[in-house]
């Protein structure tokens, strides 16, 4: 079971988690807990850290930050074992949850789980700090944005648990952000390979590190509300446990999207990696990239885009590098935003990227880059036709019915 920042948020919410996992336990099942920090807790750690030290070091910003999920472990132990049901907290380095070295963004490398099986065996509830881990230097790591569910996922691959709790502020995984389509409907069931394309895309319930630990390690997840505990969730699973493909089954949209054109460059080997090689360097992250011929056959125009957040370091990466490129000019837009189509159906049913398109030519929605794979379509357009694109594709795509 996993809890995130809001479902622990003060201390009537960790009685209420107490009650959650007190019932689970009742129902026979041993229980490992991982939480998250307390609501706003980590943005002020984060704080304090920066304004001692702007230019912080990051092993010592990891042991600032870790403590917020320290913090909720104790009390929800504490809570626990006030309430009659035994509980131990554990910190990530008591595991021990060993990680790469790179502080802030810390890969798990292993975990161990002969401690955690001792305490199941004392018949104690494990409740373990989310978000840490320790390096092989033992110094304190952390996971990065969402690294508690990483951490929750990667502790119930190692006990190779039955199931993958996550409870949080929504009762599942729609079909669409409800804020925009109020008749977006809950899924019963989301294949693992559907559910990291809509985060990676822009879906924010579940982080993509998680769902590729639960697909590596079929590790089936259950996201579920706190606040509606009775609430049947979403289930994220092997693509074999759905029976019914309909050939779409979500849409994302991410606004977080700004587009970069090279025009006039030279059309001839090697130019791609001068653009993209200091693009690596510099640490960005491309996303979708196209390529049009100019008026003059021996010149090309290439597009990509990059994060909003990215867009500088992007133009300075490859205005450094324009001696070797050899574009006559570069311009780039934040004003667009990028809208997808996931399904494990579009594997057997052909048209769907039709339907998109010819959707978006009825409402007048000009298309300006497009990315595919096996199960998804992706399009950059205008962030100012998002919401009209969202709901008339989920519309064409009868995302409403049963």
């Amino acid at each position: 079971m996993k809890f995130g920042g809001t479902s622990v948020a003060d201390l009537d919410r960790i009685r209420h988690v107490c009650s959650l996992v007190k019932q689970q336990v009742e129902r026979g099942d041993r229980v490992a807990v991982t939480v998250s920090a307390m609501a706003g807790e980590t943005n002020k750690l984060v704080g304090w850290a920066r304004e001692l030290a702007p230019l912080h070091n990051q092993p010592e910003h990891d042991v600032v930050v870790a403590t917020g999920e320290q913090i909720t472990a104790g009390l929800l132990a504490l809570a626990l074992s006030a309430s009659g049901t035994p509980a131990r907290s554990w910190m990530g380095w008591q595991i021990p949850i060993r990680t790469n070295s790179t502080h802030g963004s810390a890969r798990i490398e292993t975990i161990d789980p002969t401690e955690l099986n001792a305490c199941f065996q004392e018949g104690l509830v494990a409740v373990v700090a989310g978000f840490q881990g320790v390096t092989h230097e033992n110094r304190v790591s952390t996971l990065g944005r969402g690294g508690s569910d990483t951490s929750a996922v990667a502790i119930a691959a190692a006990l190779r648990a039955d199931r993958c709790d996550i409870y949080t502020d929504v009762d599942g995984v729609y079909t669409t952000d409800p804020r925009i389509v109020p008749r977006a409907r809950r899924l019963e069931r989301i294949a693992f390979e559907e559910m990291l394309e809509m985060a990676s895309l822009g879906a924010k319930v579940l982080q993509t590190r998680s769902v590729e630990i639960g697909m590596l390690h079929r590790v089936p997840i259950r996201v579920l509300s706190t606040f509606e505990p009775d609430g049947e969730g979403t289930l994220v699973c092997d693509e074999e446990d759905i029976v019914e493909k309909k050939p779409v089954t979500g849409i994302a949209y991410s606004r977080d999207e700004a587009k970069i054109t090279l025009h006039r460059i030279p059309d001839k080997p090697g130019v791609a990696a001068a653009i993209f090689g200091p693009l690596a360097d510099a640490g960005v992250n491309v996303d979708m990239i196209v390529q049009n011929v100019a008026e003059d056959s021996s010149k090309t125009n290439l597009t990509f885009t990059v994060g909003r957040s990215e867009l500088n370091r992007a133009l300075e990466a490859i205005e450094k590098a324009a001696a070797a490129i050899g574009y006559r000019d570069l311009t780039h837009d934040t004003g667009v935003a990028k809208v997808s189509i996931i399904g494990i159906g579009m594997r057997t049913h052909p048209g769907v990227a039709q339907t998109m398109f010819r959707t978006f030519a009825e409402k007048g929605i000009n298309i300006e880059v497009i990315s595919t794979s096996e199960i998804k379509v992706s399009v950059l357009i205008a962030e100012e036709y998002v919401e009209l694109a969202v709901r008339t594709l989920h519309s064409a795509f009868d995302l409403e019915g049963i």
